[in-house]
Formats: structure tokens, sequence, C-alpha cells
């Protein structure tokens, strides 16, 4: 096995994590705009930008605590602008094509929404998983990763010479 295949095993996994996420997203994203579209009388486009903008928090939530949860941390607010800034264009993405749907040929049903809520989020994640693993979550630098586990190895090996206290029975 060469360099190669290790790096798309480690891609695989990336994309597995990306997608359990994106899945939880997913579900929150239909499930509200489901519920806005049966429970209110919000305009579906807008029902769905406020399911899109909740499935985003979601999202959010989950890239950083668990698909990239070792990658760089020293620029959260950044992280967090850039992540907004590309969420929002796929936001825009996804409500395009509903909105086209609806506006431009009449497909209104709930299960034409559906469909064209799918056809949007699909195109959407394809945008944000580039641009998530691009600019947002970026790996840290080679020197930067050596150094960090270098440090975590010499305070773990700091720990292990330091003498024990006598365990005392009172």
């Amino acid at each position: 096995m060469g360099h190669g295949s290790a790096g798309l095993r480690r891609l695989a996994h990336e994309v597995a994590k990306f997608g359990a996420v994106g899945a939880l997203g997913t579900v929150v994203n239909f499930g509200v705009s489901n519920l806005l579209w049966h429970l209110t009388s919000l305009q579906a486009v807008r029902a769905n930008v406020i399911a899109t903008v909740v499935a985003i928090g979601v999202n959010y939530l989950g890239f950083r605590y668990f698909t990239y949860r070792d990658r760089d941390k020293s620029a959260r607010t950044k992280e967090l602008s850039l992540f907004l800034a590309f969420s929002a264009v796929g936001l825009v993405i996804e409500n395009g094509i509903l909105y086209a749907a609806i506006y431009g040929f009449g497909w209104d049903s709930s299960l034409e929404r559906n469909i064209f809520k799918v056809v949007g989020i699909g195109l959407g994640t394809l945008f944000r998983f580039w641009s998530y693993r691009t600019w947002v979550f970026k790996a840290l630098p080679a020197h930067e990763a050596v150094a960090g586990a270098e440090s975590f190895l010499e305070a773990q090996a700091a720990e292990a010479d330091r003498p024990k206290p006598e365990a005392r029975v009172s």
C-alpha cells in the first residue's frame, strides 16, 4: 500500500463523518421545513430558509466537534465567519432551486417541494463539502501538527517521571 491509499482512506473517513453530520442536518432541515409548511401559514420558501438556518447551526456543531475536531482551532472567529458565508451560498443554492420549482414551474405540492428540496440540498452539499474542507476547517500545517504532538508527548513523559504520592491508610 502506497502513500496515496492512506490519503484516500483518510478522505473516505472524512467523507463518512461529513456525511453523518450532514445526514443529521438533513433530517433537521426536512423536519423543520415540513413542520413549518404544515403547521404555519409561512410562505414555502421562507419556511424552508428558516429550516436551512436551523440545520446550518446543527451542522456547524457537528463539523467542529466531530468531523473536523482535529483541525486548527486557533482562528474560531474566522472559521465561523467563513462557515456562515459558505453556508449562505449553500442556502441560496438549495432555496433557489425550490423557488424556481414553485414559482417558475408551479410545482408546489408537498411531494414536489420535498423532491426539489432533495435536489437543492444535494447540490448545496457538494458545494459545502468542497468549501468547508478547502477554506473553513483547514488541516493544521504539518510543522504545527508535529510540534503539537511533540509537546503532548513531552508532557506525558514528564507526567510519567513525576513521583507518585504514596497511598496512606488511615
